[in-house]
């Protein structure tokens, strides 16, 4: 099992969330909540309104999200869902755990208590370079204030 951190349209109550409990795609299976140890810009771009975390260390929010443990079957739909490595990275990255429900082995209970865990993250570096000057988010929410709502790939 490999640890995956969500900050965008997978997470519960996101457009997406439907294809971490899709059993048939793999297992996914929810531990807690997290949020980044560095910052990061997590900006709301493109015709689709997709949220996207610029691989930017250092500038930005502690991004927030949710960590799953998912099987190999699970991470490689994650890889194909979110067009990587073209599209978006999967990248290690230190993730603080802000409350944790995983159940798990002694080392899942040392990881969690210990605070920050190691998880991998679908970032990007390749975004054209105005994304840098959109409005930096440290929570992704598809029906936020922000007024830009996510459009399904069934509705492009």
């Amino acid at each position: 099992m490999a640890r995956v951190f969500v900050y965008g349209t997978l997470k519960k109550g996101q457009p997406n969330y439907k294809h971490m409990i899709n059993t048939a795609k793999g297992l996914a299976k929810f531990q807690g909540w997290g949020r980044t140890v560095e910052k990061y810009p997590l900006v709301i771009a493109g015709k689709y309104n997709i949220p996207y975390m610029l691989n930017i260390p250092g500038t930005g929010h502690h991004v927030a999200g949710e960590i799953y443990s998912v099987d190999d079957q699970m991470l490689q739909f994650l890889d194909e869902f979110e067009g990587c490595p073209d599209m978006y990275q999967r990248t290690l990255m230190r993730i603080e755990v802000v409350e944790w429900e995983g159940k798990g082995g002694v080392g899942e209970a040392r990881a969690a208590a210990e605070g920050v865990v190691e998880c991998f993250v679908y970032s990007t570096t390749t975004y054209p370079p105005e994304w840098v000057g959109l409005p930096y988010h440290d929570s992704y929410d598809s029906s936020g204030k922000h007024g830009l709502s996510y459009v399904l790939r069934e509705s492009r």
